[in-house]
């Protein structure tokens, strides 16, 4: 796996080369963007980003787990969990950078 991480700070340098907002301009950007997404997923919506996928929230019931080394059941509370979807685009586009 790559060690090579895209940051906050890469999506803001982008803009600010795309775009030719300032830094602080292209970072605020960047920051009130992912707030929003943030802000939307918390709510319970689903947030869809053409050609890229969807990110949504699911609920998860609550279960019985069982401790592997122990067998000793444990019970696991019900959450809420963050899924992404890509979209069809996305995972050819990934794909095609395997070969």
């Amino acid at each position: 796996m790559a060690d090579n991480t895209l940051t906050r700070m890469d999506l803001a340098d982008a803009v600010h080369s795309q775009v030719g907002l300032s830094r602080n301009e292209s970072a605020d950007l960047v920051e009130s963007v992912l707030e929003h997404v943030s802000d939307a997923l918390v709510s319970g919506e689903a947030v869809k980003i053409s050609s890229f996928g969807t990110f949504s929230v699911r609920e998860k019931a609550a279960r019985v787990g069982r401790n592997p080394k122990t067998g000793e059941e444990v019970p696991i509370h019900p959450r809420r969990v963050l899924t992404f979807r890509p979209s069809h685009l996305m995972k050819d586009r990934v794909a095609a950078g395997n070969k």
